[in-house]
């Protein structure tokens, strides 16, 4: 391994610690885990470069659950917080 890409695999690993533990659910995982929340706080972001799609962002347990549609979710009884953008670490 390079010194370079070294660095960037140290970089990836160093964002995953400071995000904590980020799991991906399937949409219909996540309104699921919506619906079991006590007081749900959802962002939601709608974007991206090539084809928009909506992205959701939640905390349950102590985990942080993410998923993207390409339809808006039903969340009715969310407290929902609309972001610019959600970025996920990518490594």
């Amino acid at each position: 391994m390079t010194g370079a890409a070294h660095a960037a695999y140290a970089g990836g690993l160093h964002a995953v610690k400071a995000s904590g533990v980020l799991v991906q659910v399937e949409p219909a995982v996540f309104v699921t885990l919506v619906g079991k929340a006590d007081e749900p706080v959802v962002v939601v972001s709608y974007g991206g470069a090539f084809r928009k799609r909506y992205q959701y962002l939640m905390s349950y347990k102590g985990l942080a659950f993410y998923t993207t549609s390409p339809t808006a979710l039903p969340l009715s009884r969310s407290e929902i917080i609309e972001a610019k953008s959600i970025r996920m670490p990518q490594i």
